[in-house]
């Protein structure tokens, strides 16, 4: 935990010397659930009123980036899934933004967080020409422990920091992720995935406009005690 609030807090200094430091996870099962009758909007002396019956159209998946220095979302990705393929190609289109930048990476400790792709993503765009051995048998791919200790490297341009398990709440895209609900998702109508999918970005795009501005931390890792 000292390790993670540790980046947060170098994050500006960082930034200032061209560094990236994203805090990024996926909100999933974002359902497009158009409601068979209109909301009433509030009057005097009622409250907004949502039709509780609806239309489901499916859901998609969303891959986010909080930019912990700007408190912007970067490089979103939308999608019907979330695997290990999805997430890597997601962090390899971030990384793309800026290919010879340094980047902090800031995640939860899901399998699909320390991957084989991830690995080898890592390794191509810092230029590692290393043997990585063979997924379950040899080498850095060897295990979930071996990929970690690979993905974590402080000597990387690229690398991943953990949040401790039990821990998610430590991660800042968390905290987005609960104004993206509250602001946009928990009341809306929406006709079609197309229609979820366009609105999700539109608000990204208002958020980065209007409302970002880094999160204010003051967690310093200490334990906490019941």
């Amino acid at each position: 935990m000292e390790k993670l609030c540790d980046t947060y807090l170098n994050a500006p200094d960082l930034a200032a010397e061209g560094a990236h430091i994203i805090s990024t996870d996926e909100k999933t099962g974002m359902q497009a659930l158009e409601r068979l009758h209109q909301t009433k909007p509030v009057r005097p002396g009622l409250v907004e009123r949502v039709e509780f019956e609806y239309i489901r159209h499916g859901t998609l998946s969303l891959m986010a980036n909080f930019d912990v220095a700007t408190g912007k979302i970067v490089s979103p990705s939308l999608g019907p899934t979330r695997t290990e393929v999805d997430f890597v190609a997601h962090i390899d289109q971030t990384i793309e933004t800026d290919p010879q930048a340094p980047w902090i990476f800031v995640t939860d400790q899901l399998d699909t967080h320390k991957s084989a792709g991830l690995v080898q993503l890592v390794a191509r765009r810092c230029g590692i020409r290393d043997d990585l051995g063979k997924k379950g048998k040899t080498g850095i791919l060897k295990s979930k422990k071996t990929r970690r200790a690979f993905l974590e490297d402080a000597s990387h341009r690229i690398r991943f920091v953990y949040t401790p398990r039990h821990c998610s709440w430590l991660n800042q895209v968390e905290i987005w992720f609960s104004i993206l609900a509250r602001r946009l998702l928990k009341r809306s109508s929406f006709t079609s995935l197309d229609d979820l999918r366009g609105r999700v970005l539109a608000f990204i795009e208002y958020f980065n406009k209007i409302l970002s501005k880094p999160f204010r931390w003051t967690y310093t890792g200490r334990p906490l005690q019941a």
